[in-house]
Protein backbone atom coordinates (compact mmCIF):
# COMPACT_ATOMS: atom_id res chain seq x y z
CA UNK A 1 0.00 0.00 0.00
CA UNK A 2 1.16 3.38 -0.53
CA UNK A 3 0.73 6.01 2.05
CA UNK A 4 -0.13 9.49 1.02
CA UNK A 5 3.37 11.15 0.74
CA UNK A 6 4.50 8.56 -1.45
CA UNK A 7 1.42 8.97 -3.65
CA UNK A 8 2.28 12.77 -4.09
CA UNK A 9 6.05 11.94 -4.86
CA UNK A 10 4.52 10.17 -7.29
CA UNK A 11 2.29 12.26 -8.76
CA UNK A 12 4.61 15.41 -8.79
CA UNK A 13 7.02 12.85 -10.78
CA UNK A 14 4.19 12.67 -13.16
CA UNK A 15 3.29 16.23 -13.40
CA UNK A 16 7.09 17.00 -13.57
CA UNK A 17 7.91 14.84 -16.66
CA UNK A 18 4.86 16.66 -18.63
CA UNK A 19 6.33 19.96 -17.40
CA UNK A 20 9.38 18.82 -19.16
CA UNK A 21 7.60 17.70 -22.19
CA UNK A 22 5.87 21.00 -22.51
CA UNK A 23 9.05 22.79 -22.68
CA UNK A 24 10.39 20.56 -25.32
CA UNK A 25 7.13 20.96 -27.11
CA UNK A 26 8.42 22.67 -29.91
CA UNK A 27 11.02 20.07 -30.63
CA UNK A 28 7.82 17.76 -31.33
CA UNK A 29 6.49 19.82 -33.68
CA UNK A 30 9.57 19.80 -35.67
CA UNK A 31 9.96 16.23 -35.60
CA UNK A 32 6.18 15.57 -36.60
CA UNK A 33 7.13 18.77 -39.76
CA UNK A 34 10.23 16.37 -40.47
CA UNK A 35 8.38 12.88 -40.63
CA UNK A 36 5.62 14.96 -42.88
CA UNK A 37 8.35 16.27 -45.19
CA UNK A 38 9.63 13.03 -45.61
CA UNK A 39 6.44 11.30 -46.95
CA UNK A 40 5.73 14.37 -49.07
CA UNK A 41 8.85 14.15 -50.86
CA UNK A 42 7.88 10.80 -51.56
CA UNK A 43 5.06 11.71 -53.35
CA UNK A 44 4.87 10.41 -57.12
CA UNK A 45 5.56 13.60 -59.24
CA UNK A 46 3.32 14.28 -62.35
CA UNK A 47 5.26 14.64 -65.89
CA UNK A 48 6.19 18.25 -66.08
CA UNK A 49 6.07 20.10 -68.88
CA UNK A 50 8.48 22.22 -67.99
CA UNK A 51 12.08 20.93 -69.23
CA UNK A 52 14.16 24.13 -68.87
CA UNK A 53 17.47 23.45 -66.83
CA UNK A 54 17.48 24.53 -63.15
CA UNK A 55 13.75 24.01 -62.81
CA UNK A 56 12.65 21.65 -59.26
CA UNK A 57 9.94 20.04 -58.99
CA UNK A 58 7.09 21.44 -56.45
CA UNK A 59 7.16 17.85 -54.68
CA UNK A 60 11.06 18.89 -54.09
CA UNK A 61 10.59 21.59 -52.55
CA UNK A 62 8.42 20.93 -49.48
CA UNK A 63 10.17 21.88 -46.25
CA UNK A 64 9.79 22.82 -42.67
CA UNK A 65 11.29 25.33 -40.71
CA UNK A 66 10.57 27.86 -37.63
CA UNK A 67 9.15 30.97 -37.70
CA UNK A 68 9.24 32.55 -34.24
CA UNK A 69 7.52 30.17 -32.06
CA UNK A 70 5.76 28.55 -34.80
CA UNK A 71 6.35 25.44 -37.02
CA UNK A 72 5.59 25.67 -40.80
CA UNK A 73 5.63 22.94 -43.10
CA UNK A 74 5.13 24.00 -46.91
CA UNK A 75 6.20 24.51 -50.44
CA UNK A 76 8.87 26.12 -51.56
CA UNK A 77 7.44 27.51 -54.26
CA UNK A 78 4.67 30.34 -54.71
CA UNK A 79 2.08 28.41 -56.67
CA UNK A 80 2.39 25.46 -54.04
CA UNK A 81 -1.00 26.72 -52.43
CA UNK A 82 -3.14 27.28 -55.30
CA UNK A 83 -2.04 23.86 -57.17
CA UNK A 84 -3.66 22.28 -53.65
CA UNK A 85 -6.24 24.31 -53.09
CA UNK A 86 -7.32 26.09 -56.97
CA UNK A 87 -8.01 29.06 -58.82
CA UNK A 88 -10.61 30.37 -59.99
CA UNK A 89 -9.26 29.21 -63.17
CA UNK A 90 -7.89 25.85 -62.11
CA UNK A 91 -9.20 22.75 -60.20
CA UNK A 92 -7.36 22.02 -56.85
CA UNK A 93 -5.26 19.24 -57.04
CA UNK A 94 -4.45 17.76 -53.25
CA UNK A 95 -1.79 16.26 -52.69
CA UNK A 96 -0.56 17.87 -49.36
CA UNK A 97 -3.63 17.26 -46.99
CA UNK A 98 -3.95 13.90 -48.32
CA UNK A 99 -0.75 12.87 -47.17
CA UNK A 100 -1.05 14.21 -43.51
CA UNK A 101 -4.80 13.16 -43.36
CA UNK A 102 -3.62 9.64 -43.89
CA UNK A 103 -0.50 9.65 -41.57
CA UNK A 104 -1.45 11.64 -38.75
CA UNK A 105 -1.56 9.11 -36.17
CA UNK A 106 1.86 8.27 -37.08
CA UNK A 107 3.29 12.20 -37.10
CA UNK A 108 1.48 12.45 -33.16
CA UNK A 109 2.98 9.12 -31.79
CA UNK A 110 6.65 10.47 -33.12
CA UNK A 111 5.65 14.00 -31.79
CA UNK A 112 4.83 12.09 -28.11
CA UNK A 113 7.28 9.94 -28.19
CA UNK A 114 9.89 13.51 -28.79
CA UNK A 115 7.58 14.27 -25.69
CA UNK A 116 8.70 11.54 -23.69
CA UNK A 117 5.20 10.77 -23.43
CA UNK A 118 3.84 6.89 -23.55
CA UNK A 119 1.03 6.04 -25.87
CA UNK A 120 -1.31 3.36 -25.11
Amino acid sequence: MINEYEGFNILSDVVSKYIQAAENSQEALVSGARELVKDLRKLTKPISEIKKSGYTHLIDTFDYGVRDKEVVVGWGKYYGRMVEYGTSKMAAREHFRPVFEKNKEKYYKKMLSTLGIKTW
